[in-house]
């Protein structure tokens, strides 16, 4: 024997044959079901696998009828040996589910059961029974509404125009009882911060319950396309350019207007209605003192926006008056061997007040304007004549008196 443990050779096929064994031992642990059935390897120690969400299946008629009460989900728990237990808890290769075949509309009591486990493994299914109801299904169509929410937040002066849903209506399933109590079927499209049109939009459909509670119902399509447009109205309207204060003495304003007549005005169709004129910000006449074009900012009323301009031309027409003395008045076409004497004004003289722009009337002198009155034809007496005036062009010219009383002799 000795000489055995002595030989190389002997010592290899004995190493040989652990390392056979030690392979067979460890490939059967791993493929369980060989270890759990070979009684020439004993393992009596067991595991237990908790598999808390795991799908519960219905069986059912489902053309006929609907069931409510029966969760998504059960808690299953699987006790075995290791080796068949971590497979089958790992693959979930099993099903979870309640048999409602048989059984007819009402309420029921029944047992959650399972297939394809694994002989070996004791299972546990929590709940162990549920309570059912079962009803018969319904169909009905309903027309989808369309609710666009955040409107609000839409970009200054725009406003949705017309919109579109396709498909127009959805077919709606459920029990009787539940199709009974849909009180609106919508969708929800948000427009905050819209730049442009919805262009088929895919939106989910909602069912709603006459109280607002969603109900859980098949619904068919799910999903609809909702098309909108976004619009910018907008009309053309003066430009108005309101005063304040007033002008320094001695002038007048001969006329004050924008260099724009009109502007094209963004708003929603609401705010438009009311807009007929569009004002500058208001120019204060107390600081002008002569004829000039200056900037002046839009004001657009709330709302409403003017993307062409901010600002405008306004053209300021000042008018200068200033009263001139002592202007002499002539007689015109007084007959041969009549003398005239003036009896209003004795002195045949009287002020007069003039006034256009400041160029003009800084040059105007009592001898640039010529007062007369026509005495042809008039006999001996008493007489009121008109005066006549005649001065330099774009000058207003105002008398102290529109007629005077001459004497005849």
């Amino acid at each position: 024997m000795d000489n055995w443990f002595k030989s190389k050779w002997f010592v290899r096929i004995i190493s040989l044959a652990f390392a056979i064994l030690l392979y067979v031992f460890v490939s059967f642990d791993v493929n369980g079901n060989q270890l759990e059935n070979d009684s020439r390897i004993p393992d009596d120690s067991e595991d237990i696998e908790t598999i808390e969400n795991f799908p519960l299946d219905i069986k059912i008629d489902a053309e006929k009828y609907v069931v409510s009460g029966v969760p998504e989900y059960v808690k299953v728990q699987l006790q075995g040996s290791p080796g068949v237990l971590v497979p089958a808890a790992r693959q979930q290769n099993f099903n979870a589910y309640v048999d409602l075949e048989d059984l007819g509309p009402g309420k029921h009591t029944v047992e959650v059961k399972y297939s394809n486990v694994p002989d070996n493994l004791d299972v546990y299914i929590e709940p162990k029974e549920i309570n059912v109801i079962i009803e018969e299904r319904a169909s009905e169509e309903f027309t989808v509404n369309v609710d666009f929410i955040n409107t609000d937040k839409l970009p200054e002066g725009f406003e949705l125009g017309s919109s579109e849903v396709q498909p127009k209506k959805v077919t709606i399933t459920s029990s009787k009882n539940i199709i009974d109590q849909i009180g609106i079927v919508k969708v929800f499209v948000d427009v905050a911060g819209l730049k442009e049109s919805i262009d088929s939009r895919e939106v989910p459909v909602n069912v709603y319950d006459s109280q607002g509670n969603e109900l859980n119902v098949n619904v068919k399509p799910q999903n609809v396309v909702v098309s909108a447009e976004l619009l910018n109205p907008s009309k053309t309207v003066p430009v108005a350019v309101p005063t304040t204060g007033e002008l320094p003495k001695d002038y007048s304003l001969a006329s004050i207007k924008a260099g724009l007549d009109e502007v094209e005005v963004f708003a929603t169709n609401s705010i438009l209605a009311d807009i007929d004129k569009v004002q500058t910000e208001e120019i204060n006449l107390s600081d002008i003192t002569k004829s000039q074009t200056i900037e002046a900012k839009l004001a657009p009323p709330d709302g409403a926006t003017i993307p062409e301009t901010d600002t405008v031309e306004v053209e300021i027409e000042l008018e200068q008056t200033k009263t001139i003395e002592d202007v002499a008045i002539d007689v015109d076409n007084l007959s041969d061997g009549q003398e005239l004497s003036f009896l209003t004004p004795e002195d045949a003289k009287m002020k007069v007040d003039v006034a256009g722009s400041e160029k003009d009337i800084s040059k105007l002198n009592a001898e640039k304007i010529k007062l007369t009155v026509d005495a042809e034809g008039l006999d001996e007496g008493e007489h009121k004549l008109p005066i006549v005036i005649v001065g330099p062009e774009n000058v207003k010219i105002t008398p102290e008196m529109e007629q005077v009383t001459i004497e005849i002799k």
